[in-house]
Order: structure tokens, then sequence, then C-alpha cells
């Protein structure tokens, strides 16, 4: 209310829209807290209660953020993201004591890690919440993603190969969009699993996709989708 009595329109509190999170906390009283306050925000949570889980959800379902718990002894996630390419790797929330700071703070990577303090102040962290997640939505490109005479159009999720329409899949759009995101560099069959399916998948079913949207990319010179043995996919030049 104002001096005079009006009703002075206040922001709305920031809010999900379905996105997955994993919250990884010992202490049961900080995930209950956490992992309640997510879901009646919006989201959807997975919990952990070490480290260790928390890994191994990470690697079998895919996350669009991360709430850690700075405290856990088990603090494997940053040496994990920093092995990981940034578009396979979920921002990251730590909950974090004040005097964990100082040795917290310069170990944060820029834009995709944040922190919170204990005890929480659940405004603060919805806010933090929504921040994180605002920076890592792409942008949308001028123009159409392509690379040569390989074109892609986000709006319809078509593509072709010069004048040639490729009648792609969504699961092969969603491979042949990763491959051109990130032209020239080898893709694991583990980052290709989780971003076409959002979850890890045995290589045969990695290998039939690529062999499908290869017999559609390929038909023309020059080839564009190569494999390097032992290692993953790329699309690009041949000589790299």
């Amino acid at each position: 209310m104002s001096l005079y009595g009006n009703v002075v329109d206040e922001p709305s509190p920031p809010h999900g829209d379905g996105q997955q999170v994993l919250v990884v906390a010992g202490d049961p009283v900080d995930s209950e807290l956490v992992s309640t306050t997510l879901e009646l925000a919006g989201y959807r949570v997975g919990t952990a209660g070490s480290g260790a889980e928390g890994m191994v959800r990470l690697s079998r379902q895919r996350f669009d953020l991360v709430v850690w718990d700075a405290t856990l002894r088990e603090n494997a996630y940053l040496a994990w993201g920093r092995r990981v390419a940034p578009a396979d790797r979920p921002p990251l929330l730590f909950l974090a004591t004040c005097d964990s700071l100082p040795g917290l703070v310069p170990e944060l990577g820029r834009e995709r890690e944040d922190y919170v303090t204990k005890p929480l102040r659940v405004a603060e962290m919805l806010a933090r919440v929504e921040m994180l997640l605002r920076r890592r939505r792409p942008q949308r490109p001028s123009g159409r993603p392509r690379h040569g005479d390989l074109i892609l159009d986000d709006a319809t999720c078509q593509a072709r190969r010069g004048a040639r329409p490729l009648g792609l899949t969504p699961a092969e759009y969603r491979l042949l969009r990763h491959l051109l995101a990130n032209a020239e560099c080898v893709l694991s069959k583990e980052q290709i699993s989780r971003h076409v399916w959002g979850e890890f998948r045995a290589g045969e079913a990695i290998e039939k996709l690529v062999s499908r949207l290869r017999r559609k990319v390929d038909r023309e010179e020059p080839a564009l989708i190569h494999t390097r043995r032992g290692f993953g996919y790329w699309l690009g030049r041949a000589d790299l």
C-alpha cells in the first residue's frame, strides 16, 4: 500500500515452466526446503542425498539446472563440469555457508554458476534459479543455422542440403542441430545421447541414428558427417 492507500503493483515472484532441477543436499531439512520450494514454483525436482548419488543421477538423466550443497564432502560437480561441453552441462547453484565462500567463489565459472548462502532466503534462491535458467536459454540467431549448403530452419524444424529437403525425424533433426552447433568439434556418444534423448542410451542406438542421418545428409559431396573412431562424431571438413 502507498501512503494514500492505493495498491502498488509488485513484480511477480520468479516461477518455473516445468524445467527439470536436481537438488543434491546431504541435510534432509535443506533438501526438503529447496525441493518443496522449487516444486511449488513450477519446477520438476529430483533429489540426491550425496555427491556420489548426484553424479549418478546426472549420468542417467538430463537436467536443466543443478542445486548443489557446497558443504558435501564429495563436491565433484565442478571437476566433472570442466570436462563436459558447455552445451551439455546444466547451470549450477551452490548452497553455501559464509565461511565456505573464500574457497568456493574463485572456482565458479562466469554465467553458468552462482551461489546462495545459508540460512536460505526463498525469494533470493528463486531469483538466482530463474536468472541461471534465463542465461542458458539459447538466443535465436539472425538468419538460419547453416554449414556450406546445409541449411536448418529452427522455426519449422526442417533441413535441406542445397535445394533438396532432407525429411528428418525429430531425433535426426536434434542430432543434426547439435552437430551443426558444434561444427568441427568431436562429440562423444554420451554427449549426443543426452542431447537427443535426455538420457544415456547404448552406443548401438547412436550408431543407427547417425547412420540414418548420414544417408540423408551425405548424398552429395563433400560428406559432412564423420566418425572419429573411439571418440565420436563430428560435422565439417574432412581434413579435421
